[in-house]
């Protein structure tokens, strides 16, 4: 399991489907445990008073049976003196013949345990039933007597049922007839009332259950939800990155047939000129020489210039695609020798200061400086009509920053007269910019336009990578 844990790697997608599923799955499975606590509490809770209100209920029923045995026989136990043998038999009598429903009857104990009247088991009448105890060990007969000679009193305990030969748990009202020594009462089966608990019971852990899958139902929809949203969410940021891609594809061969084109521009009005000049004027140095002419001399010299002048050509056409000193001395020599060529070419005043950087670019950060350093010029010569330019590269805690400012015209307004309209050059600089995680921000008026761009800390090498001491034009 662990092996297997170790080998996956979720994906972007996975992980989002993940962040949010996780939340809603623990929330519903949290409200899930505190409904079902809640629930199961306050149905006990109702079933308890659900249950004492019946054994009450029970309990008051009794009370008023053996209260109408007792009125029903009063008139005889009032006046009886206590060993009149005579009038308990007649009591007895009463009580035995006090039979209602299936299972009610009348009971009666002397204080010593004998049973006197049992009319539901016969054959318990004059057995001592002292000692007597239920299935459970709960004592009865004594407990009962007990009751009696304190007045009157409830137990419960178990009893064989009639109606079914059973045992059930029952409910006894007895009262004490203390000149007879006389325990006097009846009990109900409280079966029924049980079983209506039980069902209670089972009837809440049934709705529990109930909640329990309607909220499992409802966590599925919303997962579903999120699944199907996220799928959604997914195929359709998967067709735009497609066209983005698609966009960015065809914005490259176009950089690339544009790079061509110069490239090509350049080879032929310059250099392939240049080397034409030189083809004529080395044909012409021969004829002279061959005819002995003293200006064939003059002819070589204009034919090396013209050589020399190819030769410088072609190191500016290799330094635009990529300069050497980039990779081998740092972008800040870099830019200090593409700023004195822009000078030297344009006329433009350019003033070019760095700081020695604490840690130096990674290959990715030199290159898109380097390059829009490269961009910014090339509009400023092409468009701005600045006659100063101010570059300024530094290093700082959170990276590197590449400040470029003219003094020209400002860049070309929207149509809508708002921000700059975004030319492929001034995209360039973002997609850069973007690759590497930085910004760039570009402010522009009639005073001027001034770009900069901001790599992160990330694409900053520590000195002891290369083993190297930092210098001002390694930076």
């Amino acid at each position: 399991m662990r092996d297997w844990l170790n080998r996956w790697r979720p994906s972007y997608g996975q992980k989002m489907f993940l962040l949010a599923a996780l939340p809603l799955v623990l929330s519903a499975a949290a409200i899930a445990v505190l409904v079902a606590h809640q629930s199961r509490a306050l149905a006990e809770r109702e079933i308890e008073g659900l249950e004492r209100e019946l054994i009450a209920a029970k309990k008051q029923e009794l009370r008023n049976y053996v209260t109408q045995a007792r009125n029903g026989f009063y008139f005889i136990y009032g006046g009886a003196a206590p060993d009149d043998e005579q009038a308990k038999t007649r009591v007895a009598q009463i009580l035995a013949a006090m039979i209602y429903g299936d299972d009610g009857s009348f009971f009666v104990y002397e204080y010593d345990g004998t049973n006197l009247v049992s009319p539901r088991r016969t054959e318990l009448i004059n057995q001592d039933m002292s000692g007597m105890t239920d299935s459970e060990g709960t004592p009865i007969t004594d407990r009962l007597i007990e009751i009696a000679r304190q007045g009157s009193g409830y137990h419960s305990y178990l009893w064989p049922k009639p109606s079914t030969g059973e045992e059930a748990r029952m409910i006894t009202f007895v009262l004490g007839f203390q000149d007879w020594q006389w325990a006097v009462g009846t009990g109900v089966f409280i079966d029924d009332i049980l079983d209506t608990v039980a069902t209670s019971r089972a009837e809440v852990q049934s709705r529990i259950r109930r909640t329990f899958v309607y909220i499992g139902a409802i966590t599925l929809v919303a997962l579903l939800s999120v699944f199907l949203s996220g799928l959604f969410l997914n195929i359709r940021e998967r067709r735009l990155a497609d066209a983005k891609l698609k966009e960015l594809t065809q914005r490259v061969f176009d950089a690339q047939e544009e790079e061509r084109g110069r490239v090509a521009r350049e080879l032929h009005d310059g250099i392939s000129q240049i080397l034409v000049g030189v083809k004529y004027a080395l044909d012409i140095a021969r004829r002279r020489v061959t005819r002995g002419d003293p200006r064939s001399v003059e002819t070589l010299d204009r034919g090396l210039e013209n050589l020399s002048g190819a030769i410088q050509e072609v190191r500016r056409i290799s330094r635009d695609l990529r300069p050497g000193v980039l990779d081998d001395l740092g972008l800040g020599p870099a830019l200090k020798a593409l700023t004195d060529d822009f000078r030297a070419r344009t006329g433009i005043e350019v003033a070019f200061e760095t700081v020695v950087f604490r840690n130096r670019l990674d290959q990715e950060g030199r290159i898109a400086l380097y390059r829009i350093a490269q961009e910014a010029l090339t509009n400023v010569e092409r468009h701005s009509g600045a006659s100063r330019v101010e570059i300024d590269l530094r290093g700082h805690r959170k990276g590197a920053t590449l400040r470029i400012s003219d003094n020209g015209c400002g860049l070309a307004r929207s149509a809508g007269g708002g921000a700059p309209g975004p030319g492929i050059g001034l995209r360039n600089m973002q997609e850069r910019m973007e690759q590497l995680g930085g910004t760039l921000r570009i402010l522009s008026s009639r005073a001027g336009t001034v770009i900069e761009a901001q790599i992160p800390l990330s694409h900053l090498l520590p000195p002891e990578r290369r083993g190297e001491p930092i210098s001002k034009a390694q930076a």
